[in-house]
């Protein structure tokens, strides 16, 4: 039997507090939608395009959009929000849906380096 109604609960973890798991976050939801979001890609939030819209927002969501006023990479977004980086590519993917963030992808490299360049490379380091 557990004893007080009001004691202890599974859910709370005195050492690390709320327990919630990634999916609960999300609603179950492990791939965002539309857009893809590289590690590297930039996020800076921008203004709803109305200005009475008024999207309903979770507590991560309102975190994302505080912490992109400045450009930030999805990395140091899951990084700072503490949270898996699938959950915050969900929580990205609503975000620009709603219009409330645009995304800046990393210019993609279109010249890869030669086989002489990369065999010079790996015999260098088979010397050292």
């Amino acid at each position: 039997m557990r004893g007080d109604p009001a004691g202890p609960h599974d859910w709370l973890d005195s050492d690390a507090g709320p327990v919630v798991r990634p999916y609960a976050v999300t609603g179950g939801r492990v791939q965002p939608t539309g857009a893809t979001f590289d590690l590297l890609a930039f996020v800076v939030a921008k203004a709803p395009e109305g200005a009475d819209s008024e999207v309903p927002l979770q507590p991560e969501h309102r975190r994302i959009v505080g912490l992109a006023q400045q450009p930030v990479s999805v990395a140091d977004l899951a990084a700072d929000l503490d949270l898996a980086l699938g959950v915050v590519r969900v929580l990205l993917g609503d975000l620009l849906a709603a219009g409330l963030i645009a995304l800046y992808e990393p210019p993609a490299s279109a010249a890869h380096p030669h086989d002489d360049i990369l065999k010079a490379v790996v015999n260098g380091l088979r010397a050292l």
